[in-house]
């Protein structure tokens, strides 16, 4: 399980940070308000869904045939499914918080872009690990 972490945690910053950036543009343009908020996030919940099903389908493929067929690992389907389910709850919420936290800063007053990529990769990262090892637990019996 622990080899996975880094992919898991690295694909949760990516998009978390991908998400900030659209959202901190979109507000220093003035293209997106508060107002918008619950526009942007049911748009952020679509993308993040479509995103982690494709990611945690090629992330299956990926450990089935590249790990167990290459270098013979003998990792199984439950590691696998817990490391893909776990992808597509990472991109999610990695979504949801690189999308909300720019808008909620904003809004109280404070500048987006100062706590954009390192504070929401830090807020994803943990969060994806609380995920993975919950997922682990249900799913593997540890």
């Amino acid at each position: 399980l622990t080899g996975f972490i880094p992919m898991l945690m690295d694909t949760g910053g990516n998009c978390g940070s991908q998400a900030s950036v659209t959202i901190i543009r979109g507000l220093s343009l003035k293209e997106i308000k508060f107002t918008d908020f619950l526009s942007v996030v049911w748009k952020e919940i679509r993308v993040a869904v479509l995103c982690g099903l494709v990611l945690a389908a090629a992330c299956f493929c990926k450990i089935m045939v590249v790990d167990n067929l290459v270098f013979h690992s003998g990792i199984g389907i439950p590691v696998a499914l817990t490391v893909c389910i776990t992808m597509a709850v990472c991109v999610l919420i990695a979504k949801l918080c690189g999308c909300m936290l720019p808008m909620l800063v904003k809004q109280i007053g404070l500048d987006p872009a100062v706590m954009a990529s390192p504070f929401i990769t830090t807020i994803v990262d943990a969060l994806t690990l609380l995920v993975y090892f919950g997922m682990a637990s249900v799913i593997l019996r540890v």
